[in-house]
Protein backbone atom coordinates (compact mmCIF):
# COMPACT_ATOMS: atom_id res chain seq x y z
CA UNK A 1 0.00 0.00 0.00
CA UNK A 2 1.41 3.50 -0.93
CA UNK A 3 2.12 5.98 2.05
CA UNK A 4 0.62 9.31 1.43
CA UNK A 5 2.50 12.62 1.07
CA UNK A 6 1.82 13.33 4.92
CA UNK A 7 3.01 10.00 5.75
CA UNK A 8 6.07 10.45 3.48
CA UNK A 9 7.32 13.55 5.33
CA UNK A 10 6.82 12.46 8.60
CA UNK A 11 9.56 9.57 8.17
CA UNK A 12 11.74 10.94 5.93
CA UNK A 13 11.61 14.48 6.19
CA UNK A 14 12.52 17.68 8.88
CA UNK A 15 9.73 19.24 6.85
CA UNK A 16 7.05 21.15 8.74
CA UNK A 17 3.26 20.27 9.48
CA UNK A 18 2.62 23.88 7.41
CA UNK A 19 4.64 22.98 4.78
CA UNK A 20 3.38 19.06 4.09
CA UNK A 21 0.09 20.76 4.34
CA UNK A 22 1.16 23.16 1.43
CA UNK A 23 2.59 19.87 -0.70
CA UNK A 24 -0.75 17.98 -0.22
CA UNK A 25 -2.65 20.79 -1.10
CA UNK A 26 -0.61 21.26 -4.68
CA UNK A 27 -0.63 17.25 -5.02
CA UNK A 28 -4.35 17.34 -6.28
CA UNK A 29 -3.48 19.34 -9.46
CA UNK A 30 -0.22 16.53 -10.19
CA UNK A 31 -2.30 14.32 -12.70
CA UNK A 32 -3.48 17.37 -14.41
CA UNK A 33 -0.18 19.21 -14.44
CA UNK A 34 1.08 15.65 -16.04
CA UNK A 35 -1.08 15.69 -18.46
CA UNK A 36 -0.85 19.72 -19.53
CA UNK A 37 2.89 19.19 -19.72
CA UNK A 38 2.60 15.88 -21.80
CA UNK A 39 5.12 14.49 -19.46
CA UNK A 40 6.23 12.49 -16.65
CA UNK A 41 5.68 14.46 -13.19
CA UNK A 42 8.32 14.30 -10.53
CA UNK A 43 7.98 15.86 -7.43
CA UNK A 44 11.27 16.02 -5.15
CA UNK A 45 11.36 17.04 -1.39
CA UNK A 46 15.12 16.94 0.84
CA UNK A 47 15.48 13.98 3.18
CA UNK A 48 16.69 14.29 6.65
CA UNK A 49 19.53 11.86 5.45
CA UNK A 50 21.94 14.72 4.44
CA UNK A 51 22.39 13.99 0.61
CA UNK A 52 19.37 12.69 -0.16
CA UNK A 53 16.31 13.21 -1.79
CA UNK A 54 12.69 12.10 -1.31
CA UNK A 55 10.56 11.59 -4.65
CA UNK A 56 6.98 12.30 -3.36
CA UNK A 57 4.91 11.92 -6.27
CA UNK A 58 4.87 10.69 -9.44
CA UNK A 59 2.58 11.07 -12.10
CA UNK A 60 2.52 9.85 -15.56
CA UNK A 61 0.91 11.74 -18.80
CA UNK A 62 -2.77 10.32 -20.57
CA UNK A 63 -2.04 12.83 -22.74
CA UNK A 64 0.53 10.96 -24.50
CA UNK A 65 1.93 7.56 -24.55
CA UNK A 66 5.70 7.01 -22.48
CA UNK A 67 7.60 3.87 -22.14
CA UNK A 68 6.28 2.57 -18.06
CA UNK A 69 8.61 2.25 -15.76
CA UNK A 70 8.38 1.37 -12.07
CA UNK A 71 7.05 3.87 -9.75
CA UNK A 72 10.00 5.54 -7.22
CA UNK A 73 7.28 7.24 -5.11
CA UNK A 74 8.72 6.88 -1.73
CA UNK A 75 12.26 6.08 -2.76
CA UNK A 76 15.19 8.05 -1.29
CA UNK A 77 17.82 8.52 -3.91
CA UNK A 78 20.80 10.62 -3.68
CA UNK A 79 21.14 13.96 -4.82
CA UNK A 80 24.17 13.49 -7.06
CA UNK A 81 21.89 11.42 -9.45
CA UNK A 82 19.64 14.72 -9.66
CA UNK A 83 21.67 17.31 -10.32
CA UNK A 84 19.26 19.81 -12.09
CA UNK A 85 16.88 18.86 -9.35
CA UNK A 86 19.48 19.87 -6.62
CA UNK A 87 19.94 23.21 -8.18
CA UNK A 88 16.75 23.89 -8.68
CA UNK A 89 16.42 23.31 -4.68
CA UNK A 90 19.39 25.43 -4.21
CA UNK A 91 18.77 28.40 -6.54
CA UNK A 92 14.83 28.43 -6.51
CA UNK A 93 15.55 29.05 -10.49
CA UNK A 94 13.95 26.87 -13.70
CA UNK A 95 16.36 24.17 -14.74
CA UNK A 96 16.37 22.25 -18.56
CA UNK A 97 18.67 19.05 -19.09
CA UNK A 98 18.31 16.04 -20.24
CA UNK A 99 18.83 12.55 -18.30
CA UNK A 100 18.45 9.31 -19.37
CA UNK A 101 15.01 7.50 -19.66
CA UNK A 102 16.47 3.68 -21.21
CA UNK A 103 20.03 2.68 -21.87
CA UNK A 104 21.21 4.73 -24.78
CA UNK A 105 17.88 7.45 -25.02
CA UNK A 106 18.01 11.04 -23.60
CA UNK A 107 14.69 12.97 -22.65
CA UNK A 108 14.19 16.29 -22.10
CA UNK A 109 13.80 17.11 -18.29
CA UNK A 110 12.52 20.80 -16.32
CA UNK A 111 12.20 21.68 -12.71
CA UNK A 112 10.29 24.07 -11.36
CA UNK A 113 10.79 24.73 -7.44
CA UNK A 114 7.82 24.68 -4.53
CA UNK A 115 7.34 27.79 -2.68
CA UNK A 116 6.35 27.77 0.70
CA UNK A 117 6.18 31.70 0.64
CA UNK A 118 9.33 31.94 2.48
CA UNK A 119 11.50 28.74 1.24
CA UNK A 120 11.81 26.80 -1.32
CA UNK A 121 10.11 23.47 0.18
CA UNK A 122 10.46 21.08 -2.66
CA UNK A 123 10.91 20.90 -6.64
CA UNK A 124 8.66 19.64 -9.38
CA UNK A 125 9.96 17.99 -12.17
CA UNK A 126 8.79 17.48 -15.89
CA UNK A 127 10.05 14.99 -18.16
CA UNK A 128 9.48 14.65 -21.79
CA UNK A 129 10.11 13.02 -24.99
CA UNK A 130 10.69 16.38 -27.05
CA UNK A 131 11.82 14.25 -29.58
CA UNK A 132 8.75 12.38 -30.10
CA UNK A 133 6.81 15.74 -28.77
CA UNK A 134 5.90 17.65 -31.71
CA UNK A 135 3.55 20.60 -30.62
CA UNK A 136 3.42 23.63 -31.41
CA UNK A 137 3.40 26.12 -28.36
CA UNK A 138 4.74 23.87 -25.97
CA UNK A 139 6.47 26.45 -23.98
CA UNK A 140 2.79 27.83 -23.20
CA UNK A 141 1.86 24.51 -21.88
CA UNK A 142 4.79 24.69 -19.80
CA UNK A 143 4.21 27.79 -18.21
CA UNK A 144 0.41 27.33 -17.95
CA UNK A 145 1.58 24.00 -15.97
CA UNK A 146 3.81 25.80 -13.59
CA UNK A 147 0.64 28.75 -13.25
CA UNK A 148 -1.20 25.83 -12.08
CA UNK A 149 1.20 24.51 -9.84
CA UNK A 150 1.53 28.24 -7.86
CA UNK A 151 -2.19 28.22 -8.07
CA UNK A 152 -2.53 25.37 -6.27
CA UNK A 153 -0.65 26.84 -3.48
CA UNK A 154 -4.13 28.50 -2.19
CA UNK A 155 -5.80 24.68 -2.51
CA UNK A 156 -7.85 23.69 -5.55
CA UNK A 157 -10.72 21.31 -6.25
CA UNK A 158 -10.01 17.55 -7.57
CA UNK A 159 -12.82 17.11 -9.63
CA UNK A 160 -11.60 20.68 -11.71
CA UNK A 161 -8.22 19.16 -12.40
CA UNK A 162 -9.13 15.70 -13.53
CA UNK A 163 -6.80 14.46 -15.78
CA UNK A 164 -7.14 15.31 -19.33
CA UNK A 165 -7.80 12.64 -21.70
CA UNK A 166 -5.25 12.43 -25.26
CA UNK A 167 -8.82 13.00 -27.06
CA UNK A 168 -9.55 16.38 -25.07
CA UNK A 169 -9.44 19.75 -27.13
CA UNK A 170 -6.96 22.30 -24.50
CA UNK A 171 -7.46 25.72 -24.94
CA UNK A 172 -5.22 28.13 -23.57
CA UNK A 173 -5.78 31.87 -23.40
CA UNK A 174 -3.77 35.18 -22.44
CA UNK A 175 -5.11 38.06 -19.50
CA UNK A 176 -7.50 39.18 -21.92
CA UNK A 177 -9.14 36.12 -22.88
CA UNK A 178 -7.21 35.62 -26.24
CA UNK A 179 -6.47 32.08 -27.01
CA UNK A 180 -2.72 31.79 -27.31
CA UNK A 181 -2.77 28.17 -27.74
CA UNK A 182 -5.13 25.54 -29.19
CA UNK A 183 -4.19 22.06 -29.67
CA UNK A 184 -5.06 19.70 -32.53
CA UNK A 185 -7.78 18.16 -30.88
CA UNK A 186 -9.07 21.52 -30.17
CA UNK A 187 -8.66 22.66 -33.67
CA UNK A 188 -10.27 19.63 -35.13
CA UNK A 189 -13.38 20.20 -32.84
CA UNK A 190 -14.25 23.90 -34.32
CA UNK A 191 -13.65 22.81 -37.63
CA UNK A 192 -16.07 20.61 -37.72
CA UNK A 193 -18.30 23.65 -36.53
CA UNK A 194 -16.40 25.45 -39.51
CA UNK A 195 -14.32 27.64 -37.59
CA UNK A 196 -10.99 27.50 -38.76
CA UNK A 197 -8.17 29.08 -37.19
CA UNK A 198 -8.41 29.82 -33.30
CA UNK A 199 -5.17 31.46 -32.21
CA UNK A 200 -5.17 35.20 -31.90
CA UNK A 201 -9.49 34.82 -31.32
CA UNK A 202 -11.67 36.02 -28.11
CA UNK A 203 -12.48 33.00 -26.34
CA UNK A 204 -16.12 34.65 -26.22
CA UNK A 205 -16.09 35.81 -29.81
CA UNK A 206 -19.02 35.53 -31.33
CA UNK A 207 -17.64 33.33 -34.08
CA UNK A 208 -16.95 30.85 -31.66
CA UNK A 209 -19.99 31.06 -29.47
CA UNK A 210 -22.49 31.34 -32.48
CA UNK A 211 -23.12 27.70 -33.17
CA UNK A 212 -23.73 26.80 -29.24
CA UNK A 213 -27.54 25.79 -29.00
CA UNK A 214 -27.77 24.88 -25.92
CA UNK A 215 -25.89 25.17 -22.46
CA UNK A 216 -26.61 23.92 -18.93
CA UNK A 217 -24.48 24.21 -16.11
CA UNK A 218 -24.19 21.91 -12.75
CA UNK A 219 -24.71 24.20 -9.89
CA UNK A 220 -21.91 22.38 -7.84
CA UNK A 221 -19.88 22.69 -10.71
CA UNK A 222 -19.90 26.39 -11.75
CA UNK A 223 -16.46 25.74 -13.82
CA UNK A 224 -18.29 23.17 -16.21
CA UNK A 225 -21.00 22.70 -18.61
CA UNK A 226 -22.27 20.92 -21.18
CA UNK A 227 -22.73 22.74 -24.78
CA UNK A 228 -24.83 21.48 -27.62
CA UNK A 229 -23.12 22.34 -30.78
CA UNK A 230 -23.77 21.26 -33.89
CA UNK A 231 -24.12 17.66 -34.16
CA UNK A 232 -21.55 17.87 -31.11
CA UNK A 233 -22.23 17.45 -27.00
CA UNK A 234 -19.01 18.93 -25.33
CA UNK A 235 -18.06 19.22 -21.92
CA UNK A 236 -16.48 22.62 -21.65
CA UNK A 237 -13.99 22.60 -18.04
CA UNK A 238 -12.64 26.13 -16.90
CA UNK A 239 -9.68 26.96 -15.42
CA UNK A 240 -9.09 30.37 -14.40
CA UNK A 241 -5.65 31.25 -13.19
CA UNK A 242 -4.91 34.43 -10.82
CA UNK A 243 -2.03 36.41 -9.59
CA UNK A 244 -3.22 39.29 -7.00
CA UNK A 245 -6.69 38.76 -7.52
CA UNK A 246 -6.30 39.67 -11.50
CA UNK A 247 -6.97 37.30 -13.92
CA UNK A 248 -3.42 36.00 -16.04
CA UNK A 249 -4.53 32.74 -17.96
CA UNK A 250 -7.30 30.55 -18.78
CA UNK A 251 -7.31 26.98 -19.56
CA UNK A 252 -10.31 25.54 -21.12
CA UNK A 253 -10.71 21.53 -21.82
CA UNK A 254 -13.15 19.98 -24.37
CA UNK A 255 -14.51 17.06 -24.17
CA UNK A 256 -16.14 15.52 -27.13
CA UNK A 257 -18.47 13.54 -25.34
CA UNK A 258 -21.40 12.70 -28.20
CA UNK A 259 -21.30 9.20 -28.38
CA UNK A 260 -21.53 8.31 -25.02
CA UNK A 261 -24.59 11.26 -24.81
CA UNK A 262 -26.21 9.14 -27.52
CA UNK A 263 -25.48 5.94 -25.79
CA UNK A 264 -27.17 7.19 -22.66
CA UNK A 265 -30.37 8.19 -24.79
CA UNK A 266 -30.48 4.91 -26.09
CA UNK A 267 -29.85 3.00 -23.00
CA UNK A 268 -32.92 5.39 -21.31
CA UNK A 269 -35.20 4.55 -24.03
CA UNK A 270 -34.73 1.03 -23.81
CA UNK A 271 -34.90 1.08 -20.30
CA UNK A 272 -38.06 2.99 -20.42
CA UNK A 273 -39.61 -0.02 -22.62
CA UNK A 274 -38.33 -2.51 -20.44
CA UNK A 275 -40.34 -0.99 -17.74
CA UNK A 276 -43.04 -0.59 -19.45
CA UNK A 277 -42.66 -3.83 -20.64
CA UNK A 278 -42.42 -5.05 -17.27
CA UNK A 279 -45.46 -2.80 -15.94
CA UNK A 280 -47.81 -5.14 -18.60
CA UNK A 281 -46.69 -8.28 -17.21
CA UNK A 282 -47.40 -7.24 -13.82
CA UNK A 283 -51.31 -5.98 -14.71
CA UNK A 284 -51.52 -9.43 -16.74
CA UNK A 285 -50.62 -11.33 -14.02
CA UNK A 286 -52.73 -9.67 -11.51
CA UNK A 287 -55.83 -10.06 -14.25
CA UNK A 288 -54.95 -13.85 -14.17
CA UNK A 289 -54.97 -13.43 -10.49
CA UNK A 290 -58.47 -11.99 -10.33
CA UNK A 291 -59.84 -14.80 -12.67
CA UNK A 292 -58.05 -17.41 -10.82
CA UNK A 293 -60.08 -15.59 -7.42
CA UNK A 294 -63.40 -15.61 -9.08
CA UNK A 295 -63.11 -19.02 -10.25
CA UNK A 296 -62.23 -19.94 -6.89
CA UNK A 297 -65.33 -17.96 -5.39
CA UNK A 298 -68.27 -20.04 -7.56
CA UNK A 299 -66.39 -23.34 -7.04
CA UNK A 300 -67.94 -25.77 -4.40
CA UNK A 301 -65.31 -27.78 -4.41
CA UNK A 302 -63.53 -27.10 -0.80
CA UNK A 303 -60.25 -28.45 -2.38
CA UNK A 304 -60.58 -26.31 -6.07
CA UNK A 305 -61.12 -23.54 -3.94
CA UNK A 306 -57.74 -24.50 -2.39
CA UNK A 307 -55.70 -24.96 -5.04
CA UNK A 308 -56.79 -22.31 -7.05
CA UNK A 309 -56.04 -19.62 -3.81
CA UNK A 310 -52.76 -20.99 -3.93
CA UNK A 311 -52.41 -20.62 -7.75
CA UNK A 312 -52.92 -16.82 -7.33
CA UNK A 313 -50.74 -16.47 -4.54
CA UNK A 314 -47.90 -18.52 -7.00
CA UNK A 315 -49.11 -16.10 -9.80
CA UNK A 316 -48.77 -12.66 -7.52
CA UNK A 317 -45.61 -13.66 -6.34
CA UNK A 318 -44.19 -13.44 -9.80
CA UNK A 319 -45.97 -10.04 -10.47
CA UNK A 320 -44.29 -8.54 -7.13
CA UNK A 321 -41.32 -9.65 -9.27
CA UNK A 322 -42.15 -7.22 -12.24
CA UNK A 323 -43.69 -4.45 -10.07
CA UNK A 324 -40.33 -3.89 -8.59
CA UNK A 325 -39.11 -4.09 -12.24
CA UNK A 326 -41.06 -1.56 -13.63
CA UNK A 327 -40.59 0.31 -10.73
CA UNK A 328 -36.77 0.90 -10.67
CA UNK A 329 -35.58 0.44 -14.49
CA UNK A 330 -33.22 -2.41 -13.64
CA UNK A 331 -33.03 -5.81 -14.37
CA UNK A 332 -31.69 -7.02 -10.67
CA UNK A 333 -33.56 -6.65 -7.90
CA UNK A 334 -33.73 -6.71 -3.84
CA UNK A 335 -34.39 -10.03 -2.36
CA UNK A 336 -35.52 -8.78 0.70
CA UNK A 337 -37.75 -6.22 -0.95
CA UNK A 338 -39.56 -9.11 -2.74
CA UNK A 339 -39.87 -11.65 0.47
CA UNK A 340 -41.20 -8.12 2.20
CA UNK A 341 -43.96 -7.96 -0.21
CA UNK A 342 -44.53 -11.38 -0.62
CA UNK A 343 -45.31 -11.89 3.53
CA UNK A 344 -47.88 -9.45 2.72
CA UNK A 345 -49.51 -11.48 0.07
CA UNK A 346 -48.80 -14.76 1.67
CA UNK A 347 -49.16 -14.65 5.20
CA UNK A 348 -51.37 -11.84 5.53
CA UNK A 349 -53.61 -13.17 3.10
CA UNK A 350 -54.02 -16.81 4.26
CA UNK A 351 -54.15 -15.62 8.07
CA UNK A 352 -57.70 -15.44 9.70
CA UNK A 353 -58.12 -12.05 10.41
CA UNK A 354 -57.46 -12.50 14.33
CA UNK A 355 -53.99 -14.17 13.81
CA UNK A 356 -50.89 -11.87 14.20
CA UNK A 357 -48.08 -12.75 11.58
CA UNK A 358 -44.89 -11.13 12.83
CA UNK A 359 -41.62 -10.82 10.43
CA UNK A 360 -38.22 -10.69 10.64
CA UNK A 361 -35.68 -10.02 8.56
CA UNK A 362 -31.49 -10.34 8.92
CA UNK A 363 -28.35 -10.32 7.40
CA UNK A 364 -26.88 -8.51 4.13
CA UNK A 365 -29.21 -7.67 1.11
CA UNK A 366 -29.32 -10.43 -1.65
CA UNK A 367 -29.52 -8.33 -4.94
CA UNK A 368 -30.22 -11.15 -8.14
CA UNK A 369 -30.96 -10.51 -11.58
CA UNK A 370 -34.37 -11.16 -12.33
CA UNK A 371 -34.18 -14.36 -13.97
CA UNK A 372 -33.38 -15.87 -11.09
CA UNK A 373 -35.04 -13.41 -8.44
CA UNK A 374 -38.35 -14.89 -10.02
CA UNK A 375 -37.68 -17.96 -9.29
CA UNK A 376 -36.60 -17.30 -5.77
CA UNK A 377 -39.85 -15.62 -5.64
CA UNK A 378 -41.80 -18.47 -6.31
CA UNK A 379 -39.65 -20.34 -3.53
CA UNK A 380 -40.16 -18.26 -1.00
CA UNK A 381 -44.03 -17.43 -1.66
CA UNK A 382 -44.09 -21.53 -1.56
CA UNK A 383 -42.30 -22.17 1.43
CA UNK A 384 -44.89 -18.88 3.35
CA UNK A 385 -47.86 -20.41 2.41
CA UNK A 386 -46.75 -24.21 3.60
CA UNK A 387 -45.52 -22.17 6.82
CA UNK A 388 -48.91 -20.91 7.02
CA UNK A 389 -50.96 -23.78 6.36
CA UNK A 390 -49.28 -26.10 9.01
CA UNK A 391 -46.74 -23.80 11.35
CA UNK A 392 -49.28 -22.19 14.00
CA UNK A 393 -52.42 -24.58 13.59
CA UNK A 394 -54.56 -23.43 17.14
CA UNK A 395 -52.42 -20.63 17.97
CA UNK A 396 -53.35 -16.70 17.43
CA UNK A 397 -49.69 -15.58 16.38
CA UNK A 398 -46.55 -16.59 14.78
CA UNK A 399 -43.42 -15.33 13.38
CA UNK A 400 -41.65 -16.04 9.95
CA UNK A 401 -38.37 -14.73 9.80
CA UNK A 402 -35.41 -14.84 6.56
CA UNK A 403 -31.98 -14.56 7.76
CA UNK A 404 -29.16 -14.20 5.02
CA UNK A 405 -25.38 -14.85 5.23
CA UNK A 406 -22.85 -15.52 2.55
CA UNK A 407 -19.36 -16.73 1.99
CA UNK A 408 -17.25 -16.33 -0.60
CA UNK A 409 -19.03 -18.51 -2.71
CA UNK A 410 -22.47 -18.74 -1.87
CA UNK A 411 -25.85 -17.07 -0.49
CA UNK A 412 -27.55 -18.85 2.75
CA UNK A 413 -31.10 -18.07 2.99
CA UNK A 414 -32.73 -19.55 6.22
CA UNK A 415 -36.61 -18.95 5.78
CA UNK A 416 -38.12 -20.28 8.98
CA UNK A 417 -40.75 -20.22 11.83
CA UNK A 418 -41.52 -20.38 15.55
CA UNK A 419 -44.52 -23.05 14.93
CA UNK A 420 -44.89 -26.63 16.04
CA UNK A 421 -42.22 -28.41 13.14
CA UNK A 422 -42.19 -31.22 11.10
CA UNK A 423 -44.18 -33.99 12.34
CA UNK A 424 -41.89 -37.40 13.04
CA UNK A 425 -42.68 -39.30 9.87
CA UNK A 426 -41.85 -36.54 8.07
CA UNK A 427 -39.57 -37.69 4.83
CA UNK A 428 -39.04 -35.06 2.18
CA UNK A 429 -38.00 -37.64 -0.32
CA UNK A 430 -41.55 -39.29 0.02
CA UNK A 431 -43.71 -36.15 0.60
CA UNK A 432 -46.44 -35.62 -2.34
CA UNK A 433 -47.19 -31.79 -1.65
CA UNK A 434 -46.71 -29.70 -4.91
CA UNK A 435 -45.57 -26.73 -3.39
CA UNK A 436 -42.68 -28.88 -1.73
CA UNK A 437 -42.10 -30.52 -5.51
CA UNK A 438 -42.28 -26.74 -6.80
CA UNK A 439 -39.37 -25.63 -4.20
CA UNK A 440 -37.12 -28.37 -5.26
CA UNK A 441 -37.60 -28.21 -8.94
CA UNK A 442 -36.62 -24.28 -8.99
CA UNK A 443 -33.53 -24.38 -6.26
CA UNK A 444 -31.66 -27.39 -7.52
CA UNK A 445 -32.66 -27.03 -11.25
CA UNK A 446 -33.18 -22.89 -12.21
CA UNK A 447 -30.48 -21.85 -9.28
CA UNK A 448 -28.26 -24.49 -8.94
CA UNK A 449 -28.82 -24.58 -5.39
CA UNK A 450 -29.19 -26.57 -2.88
CA UNK A 451 -32.31 -27.28 -0.35
CA UNK A 452 -32.99 -28.57 3.01
CA UNK A 453 -36.41 -28.25 5.28
CA UNK A 454 -35.13 -29.64 9.08
CA UNK A 455 -36.56 -28.99 11.93
CA UNK A 456 -35.09 -26.40 14.65
CA UNK A 457 -31.96 -27.60 16.28
CA UNK A 458 -34.04 -27.78 19.52
CA UNK A 459 -35.99 -30.27 18.19
CA UNK A 460 -40.03 -30.70 17.04
CA UNK A 461 -42.17 -27.74 18.47
CA UNK A 462 -39.23 -25.13 18.09
CA UNK A 463 -40.13 -24.53 14.68
CA UNK A 464 -38.97 -25.28 10.79
CA UNK A 465 -35.94 -23.81 9.17
CA UNK A 466 -36.03 -24.27 5.20
CA UNK A 467 -32.32 -23.71 4.53
CA UNK A 468 -31.30 -22.71 0.98
CA UNK A 469 -27.75 -22.43 -0.65
CA UNK A 470 -27.40 -20.34 -3.73
CA UNK A 471 -23.95 -20.40 -5.52
CA UNK A 472 -22.86 -17.01 -6.25
CA UNK A 473 -20.72 -17.78 -9.39
CA UNK A 474 -23.88 -17.35 -12.27
CA UNK A 475 -25.90 -15.09 -10.01
CA UNK A 476 -23.00 -12.57 -9.95
CA UNK A 477 -21.70 -12.99 -13.65
CA UNK A 478 -25.52 -12.28 -14.60
CA UNK A 479 -25.61 -9.21 -12.72
CA UNK A 480 -22.32 -7.61 -13.50
CA UNK A 481 -22.94 -7.71 -17.02
CA UNK A 482 -26.38 -6.26 -15.89
CA UNK A 483 -24.25 -3.42 -14.50
CA UNK A 484 -22.41 -3.01 -17.18
CA UNK A 485 -24.78 -2.63 -19.57
CA UNK A 486 -26.01 0.05 -17.42
CA UNK A 487 -23.00 2.12 -17.23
Amino acid sequence: MMMTISALCREHTDLTVRQTGLLERMSVVFPFLADLAHGQLKAYVPAKQSGRLLVLAQERPHTVYMNTKPTECGRLQSALEEPLVQDTLRTGLPGRGKREWTYGSLIDMYTFAIHDGTQVIGVVSFEVDGDRLQIDGFPCLLATAVDVLVNARKGAEAAQYQSISASDGILITDQFSRIVFANASAQRIYRVLGVGSLRGCHLFDRQLTRHVMRETMERERPWQKELTAGNLTLIRRQIDLQEGGQLIRRVVILSDVTETRAKDKEIRIKSAVIQEIHHRVKNNLQTIASLLRLQARRSKSEEVQAALEESVNRVLSISVVHEFLSQQGTEAINVQQVMRQIFELAAHDMADSEFLVRTEFSGPDVVLPSKFASSLALVLNELVLNAMEHAFEGRLSGTIGLAVQEDPEHWQLDLYDDGAGLPADFNPGKTRSLGLSIVRTLIEGDLGGSFVLENDSRGAGHGTHARIRLPKSETEEDHIVIQSLEE
